[in-house]
C-alpha cells in the first residue's frame, strides 16, 4: 500500500515518527481529520480504502458526528479542553467486526505553543468483543463497557484488584480477562475456590506442606502460590477466607514472602493478587468478619461486576455467546417470541442461570431455532413487577426484538434465506422486519 500524502503544512518528520511506531497511530487535527496513518494502523485496521482525509469518527464508528455528540466520550474533544494526554475505552468497527480498543490520544503542538493535531495510538482489547464471540468477555451495555473500562487501566498494573458482584454475573471471567491483558498473561493463571476449602485444608493448599507436616502429609507438595509463580492468583469467594487464614494472606501481601506448612524458609512469591466477592466485605469488616487492613490490601483498584439486569440490551449477544460454548456444533438461535420472554425474566442467577437455561432449551429443541415451547415454564410465569419493578418503566418488548434482529443479523455469515429459516419466519416477513431495522 503506497504512503498516503500528506498536507504540507503537517512536518514530515512527524509523519516519519508515526511510521517507526510498532503500535497502531493515526495524526488527526483538530477538525477530527486523519491526517496519515502508519503501518501498524493499515495492517490492523485497513478495510482497503484510505482512512487519510476522512473524519476519526466516521471511520471507526461509522458516526456522522463526533463522538461526543453520539452519545460517547471523544478523547479529542476532552484533550483539546485539557490540553492534555488522554485515554478512553472505545468500541471501533474493525475488518474483525467490532472490537474493544484502548485510545491514548496525545497533543502536539506548533511553533506558538497551541495545538494543532493529536497522535492517536490504539490498542485492540482481545480480551472482549462488541458482537457475539465463544472466547472472552462479550457487552456492549453502559455498565459492561465502564467495567472494561477500569479492566484495561488495572491490567497492566500488578495492582491488587477486587472484583465484587452477584453470584453468576462472571467474575471468574473477569479475572482471566484482567490476566490476560496484563504482562503476566504468558504465565499461569490459578483460580482458587475459597468457599470450598475449609480452615484445616486451606493454608496447604494455598502455601504449600513439607513432608511429615501433619498426619498424612506423606510428602512435599508445592502450593498454590507456587503453581501460580510469574502470573495471576485468582481468589475467588475471598470474604470466605477464615480469619486465621486472613492473618497469613495479609503478611503474603505486605512482604511478598511466604512458608510452606512445617516449613522455617521464607520463600518469595511472584504473583498478581485478583480476588472476587459476592458479600458485603465492608459490612463484614465491621461486623468483625473480615479484616480491616486485609480489606484494604485487596481493595487496591475495586471494580463492579454488573448483574445481567443492568446490561439487559446485551442480552441477544450474550445469547448468541452461550449458544456457540453449550452447543458448539450447531448453529443454534432464539426465535424473537423467545427472546422476549428472556428479556422479560429476572435473572436472578445473573449470566450463569442464563447459560443454564439455554443449555436445557438446546436440549429440548430439535431444530435449529429455540422457541417458546423450549424454555422452561417458570420463565414465562415470572410476575411482571418482579421484573420491572415498582415504578419502573416497563420494559420495550418491541425494541428487545429489533435489538435481537440486529446481534443476530450482524453474527450471520449466510444467506439471507438460511436466516429467515434460523428465526423461523418466511424471507418476506425477514425482508419486512428488516427493512423496519433500517428505518
Amino acid at each position: 500500500m503506497s504512503r498516503p500524502s500528506v498536507p504540507s503544512r503537517v512536518l514530515p518528520e512527524l509523519v516519519s515518527f508515526l511510521e517507526t511506531l510498532a503500535e497502531p497511530h493515526i495524526l488527526c487535527d483538530r477538525e477530527y481529520r486523519v491526517i496519515a496513518a502508519n503501518a501498524a494502523y493499515r495492517a490492523n485496521f485497513s478495510t482497503g480504502r484510505s482512512v487519510v482525509g476522512r473524519a476519526c469518527y466516521e471511520v471507526s464508528h461509522h458516526y456522522s458526528v463526533p463522538c461526543d455528540q453520539a452519545g460517547e466520550t471523544c478523547p479529542l474533544a476532552r484533550s483539546l479542553k485539557s490540553g492534555q494526554r488522554e485515554r478512553v475505552l472505545h468500541l471501533h468497527h474493525t475488518p474483525r467486526g467490532e472490537e474493544y480498543v484502548n485510545i491514548e490520544l496525545s497533543p502536539v503542538r506548533d511553533g506558538e505553543g497551541a495545538i494543532a493535531w493529536f497522535i492517536e495510538k490504539m490498542e485492540p482489547m482481545h480480551v472482549a468483543r462488541g458482537l457475539s464471540d465463544h472466547r472472552g468477555l462479550v457487552g456492549r451495555a453502559p455498565a459492561f463497557q465502564s467495567m472494561l473500562e477500569l479492566v484495561a487501566r488495572a491490567a497492566p498494573s500488578d495492582a491488587s484488584i477486587l472484583l465484587q458482584g452477584e453470584s453468576g454475573t462472571g467474575k471468574e471471567l473477569v479475572a482471566n480477562a484482567i490476566h490476560e491483558a496484563s504482562r503476566r498473561a504468558e504465565r499461569p493463571f490459578v483460580a482458587v475456590d475459597c468457599s470450598g476449602l475449609p480452615e484445616t485444608l486451606f493454608e496447604s493448599e494455598v502455601f504449600g506442606h513439607e513432608r511429615g507436616a501433619f498426619t498424612g502429609a506423606s510428602a512435599r507438595k508445592p502450593g498454590l502460590i507456587e503453581a501460580a509463580s510469574g502470573g495471576t492468583l485468582f481468589l475467588d469467594e475471598v470474604g470466605d477466607i477464615p480469619l486465621g487464614m486472613q492473618v497469613k494472606l495479609l503478611r503474603l501481601l505486605e512482604t511478598g514472602t511466604y512458608r510452606r506448612v512445617g516449613s522455617t524458609e521464607l520463600r518469595k512469591a511472584d504473583i498478581r493478587l485478583v480476588s472476587a466477592t459476592h458479600r458485603p466485605l465492608k459490612d463484614m469488616v465491621e461486623q468483625g468478619q473480615f479484616r480491616q487492613d486485609l480489606y484494604y490490601r485487596i481493595n487496591t483498584f475495586p471494580i463492579r461486576v454488573p448483574p445481567l439486569r443492568d446490561r439487559i440490551t446485551d442480552l441477544p449477544m450474550l445469547v448468541a455467546s452461550l449458544l456457540e460454548r453449550v452447543a458448539p456444533k450447531r448453529q443454534l438461535s432464539v426465535t424473537p417470541a423467545a427472546m422476549r420472554v428472556l428479556a422479560q425474566y429476572s435473572f436472578p442467577g445473573n449470566v450463569r442461570e442464563l447459560r443454564n437455561v439455554l443449555e436445557r432449551a438446546s436440549l429440548m429443541c430439535d431444530g435449529e431455532s429455540i422457541g417458546v415451547e423450549h424454555l422452561a415454564e417458570e420463565l414465562s410465569q415470572e410476575p411482571l413487577h418482579a421484573v420491572i419493578g415498582v415504578g419502573a418503566r416497563p420494559l420495550d418488548l418491541a425494541g428487545m426484538e429489533r435489538k435481537a434482529l440486529q446481534a443476530l443479523v450482524e453474527a450471520h455469515r449466510g444467506s439471507r434465506r438460511e436466516l429467515a429459516r434460523k428465526l423461523g419466519v418466511s424471507e418476506r416477513t425477514l425482508y419486512r422486519k428488516l427493512k423496519a431495522l433500517e428505518a
